[in-house]
């Protein structure tokens, strides 16, 4: 199905969620790796999310405070808010958890978001970006969450049959 063009790479972005109950937006630009008349497509092999507090090393629950929640999603369209696990732009999703005592933990997700061992596994994008939204339901005043966001994906050849298909599944979840 797919010829590769390059190895593993890892693409990065963060955001910092400042406000309680208000999505945070950012987006990771894929201009340089996809390309439609190549049939050039970013091949997505695992996506990672790192919880930290205000500045590195601050401790996590401080800012987030007991009985809250982060959520953080990857899609590769502009949705303008968290979506459900159906929705065919979703690429990756993480929740953490902290409970009334101050304890952290993974909820309801599946966290990392991994496509599977073998070179040919990977969830395949031809958007020219991909978005990232974070929302939390509560920010201790005075402090942020971040968030990092860790894309594993390297840049593949499609088929023009494949890269078709792909583009048009990816136009068809845009309504």
């Amino acid at each position: 199905m797919a010829t590769k063009k390059t190895s593993m790479f890892t693409l990065t972005e963060r955001i910092t969620i400042t406000a309680a109950a208000t999505a945070t937006f950012a987006t990771i630009d894929l201009g340089s790796y996809v390309d439609v008349g190549d049939r050039q497509a970013l091949q997505v092999h695992s996506v990672d999310f790192i919880f930290q507090g205000t500045a590195p090393g601050d401790d996590l629950v401080s800012d987030i405070g007991n009985g809250n929640e982060v959520s953080v999603q990857v899609t590769d369209l502009n949705r303008g808010g968290l979506v459900f696990a159906n929705d065919r732009a979703l690429v990756a999703s993480a929740r953490l958890a902290c409970d009334g005592q101050g304890g952290l933990y993974n909820q309801f997700d599946l966290y990392p978001d991994n496509y599977g061992k073998g070179s040919d596994d990977g969830r395949y994008v031809v958007n020219d970006q991909l978005y990232v939204t974070g929302y939390s339901t509560n920010v201790i005043s005075d402090q942020a969450i971040n968030v990092t966001v860790r894309v594993n994906a390297s840049i593949v050849t499609l088929g023009a049959k494949d890269f078709m298909a792909i583009a048009i599944q990816s136009t068809a979840a845009d309504n």
